[in-house]
């Protein structure tokens, strides 16, 4: 099987020294994404859930991730990487998604080590639990023997900085998720600073390439993570949809108290813009064609 999305993701790992992508909720921010310059688009499970205005803790169905996963695909041309969570149970579940998303043409999966059901990262306070080692490296191999695509890419995510356990433990995780087939490994801190991830990453001595999310430490900019080497996955996981929720506040608040749009109407996007991500000329040249 073919899948062409999943051989451009592995074609942009072997030939650029780091690619950048962005997190969506739905396909409307996935555009924007596509059109703003990124290499791929994140379909994030906490913005996902946001977007129903529930906590990312395994609420949501995987149903409803993968529905919302495929329509974005059927938006944009460039690759995708879903987040998996906890893969939504264990090894047996791992087997099913990955093989419904290799099938859709997603180009990556990635999958974290908490137990399920998860808290958010970042959520001070938030269930952190991670699972046993050895049956979460059961779960990566499950996703790799599963997919039918050579090209499809399994990112292994490790919470062992997050759950406190230190570097050792988040070394000796992600080894043994390398072994299991892992193709990347997602190492992941809720640290202020960058230095837990640059000491990881300095200590990391497989050629297997990591991937960051520099949500916390905003700090270690692109040009600071490429000299680290070792990194090729730079994700922008939630901005946007915090970007979404602060503009949204700003013009509610703004309406209500002016009672109505006309201080605001040249702070917003126009009609055009929203058509123009519509693709309405597509429709209209179509309607000309066919009707």
């Amino acid at each position: 099987m073919t899948n062409q999305l999943a051989a451009t993701f592995r074609n942009l790992l072997q030939n650029r020294n780091y690619i950048t992508g962005v997190g969506a909720r739905d396909a409307l921010e996935a555009k924007m994404i596509q059109r703003a310059g990124f290499d791929f688009v994140w379909s994030s499970g906490f913005c996902i859930s946001a977007s129903y205005g529930l906590p990312d803790a395994s609420i949501l169905s995987m149903k409803t991730f993968v529905e919302e996963a495929l329509a974005i695909k059927e938006a944009i041309n460039i690759p995708i990487i879903y987040d998996g969570d906890t893969g939504y149970g264990n090894a047996i579940n791992v087997i099913y998604l990955t093989k419904i998303l290799d099938e859709a043409g997603i180009a990556a999966l990635c999958l974290e080590d908490k137990r399920f059901p998860k808290d958010t990262s970042l959520l001070a306070g938030g269930r952190q639990e991670l699972l046993d080692a050895k049956e979460f490296a059961g779960k990566i191999r499950a996703a790799k023997d599963a997919q039918k695509s050579k090209d499809f890419t399994v990112i292994a995510r490790t919470e062992a900085l997050i759950a406190g356990m230190g570097q050792q433990e988040a070394l000796d995780r992600a080894m043994l998720y390398t072994e299991a087939g892992a193709d990347c490994i997602f190492i992941h801190s809720k640290s202020k600073t960058p230095d837990e991830i640059i000491q990881f990453v300095n200590a990391w001595t497989s050629p297997v390439p990591l991937v960051l999310v520099p949500t916390s430490y905003p700090d270690l900019t692109e040009d600071k993570i490429e000299e680290l080497g070792k990194v090729k996955v730079i994700i922008y996981a939630n901005q946007v949809l915090r970007a979404a929720i602060k503009a949204s506040q700003e013009v509610l608040s703004e309406i209500k108290r002016s009672k109505g749009v006309k201080k605001i109407e040249n702070t917003i996007a126009t009609l055009d813009e929203v058509f123009d991500l519509q693709d309405i000329k597509s429709m209209k040249q179509n309607e000309k064609k066919y009707l």
